[in-house]
């Protein structure tokens, strides 16, 4: 079986690894970081020439590009991939996106003859180096079946949450989650410094309790550090959260909490910032403060 993995960013290029690693056959391609391309093919997989030339040579396409205009375009543009793809392959989009086009986009493929799983990631950089990302997926039983063992060789966790679309619901309940624990996590390291008491002994004294988190646990150090080189970028994270406002919309769902964390990104952003990891949410109360977190 031969596999073809399109985008090589923070995420894709250690997920194109570990496939690598595992034994498959992984042709790849980014026009947009070829060292990551000659950094992944250092380790065994090949290069393709063009996003055609990967889908004219696999059986299973994996995809892992930042929003939903970007994995039209590696299918759909003028280098689509999906041009070439035989009839009967697999498209396994990995990327974050709204569910409705995760859905257009299965339409398109469905008429080529061309199935789809969504199936976005949850993890960050750390999760994506070492294999133990959580994927939620979405679309037919039976084409999950075909690519489990794929996913399991790049996480730990592999559930499928429904028909195509279900895998970026899941991905965008994930992200509410995952900013809403931080910015609390932010305000509540700032205001235990502010009332004198040592972020660290914070830290240590409630990560073992019910406030304990994976969120936590990987971003307390990071802020106390002032370590906010991006393992998952704010940019990014605003893009998740604007794909939750309209997936809201859509169902007359209340997101009170998701609208405030959106702001206070987009006022990082705002202030040159959305290039850091999504832990300098951090930033916004800092400079509420004139305070700086320290150990």
């Amino acid at each position: 079986m031969k596999i073809g993995f399109i985008g090589l960013g923070i995420m894709g290029k250690p997920m194109a690894k570990n496939l690598v690693k595992a034994g498959y056959d992984v042709i790849v391609a980014d026009k947009f970081a070829p060292k990551a391309v000659e950094e992944v093919v250092a380790v065994g997989a090949k290069a393709g020439a063009s996003n055609m030339d990967v889908g004219s040579q696999v059986d299973i396409l994996i995809t892992m590009v930042p929003n939903s205009p970007n994995v039209k375009e590696a299918l759909f543009g003028e280098d689509g991939a999906a041009k070439t793809l035989k009839k009967g392959a697999i498209v396994l989009d990995c990327s974050s996106i709204n569910p409705i086009a995760s859905r257009e986009i299965c339409a398109e493929l469905d008429k080529m003859g061309i199935e789809m799983l969504d199936a976005p990631v949850s993890g960050g950089e750390p999760k994506a180096i070492d294999g133990t990302l959580a994927f939620m997926v979405g679309g037919k039983p039976e084409i999950f079946d075909k690519c489990k063992d794929i996913l399991d060789k790049m996480g730990s966790s592999v559930v499928l949450c429904g028909s195509i679309g279900a895998g970026n619901v899941t991905k965008l309940c994930n992200q509410i989650c995952v900013a809403i624990n931080i910015a609390g996590l932010a305000e509540a390291m700032m205001l235990g410094q502010l009332a004198g008491v040592e972020p660290e002994k914070i830290f240590d004294a409630i990560k073992g309790g019910l406030a304990g988190s994976t969120v936590m646990n990987a971003k307390a150090p990071m802020m106390m550090d002032q370590n906010f080189k991006p393992g998952f970028r704010i940019d990014l994270h605003i893009k998740d959260l604007n794909n939750v406002v309209d997936a809201a919309k859509a169902v007359d769902s209340p997101i009170p909490l998701t609208q405030s964390v959106l702001e206070m990104m987009k006022i990082l952003h705002r202030d040159g910032d959305g290039s850091c990891d999504h832990s300098a949410l951090l930033k916004y109360y800092q400079k509420l403060t004139g305070e700086v977190l320290h150990h």
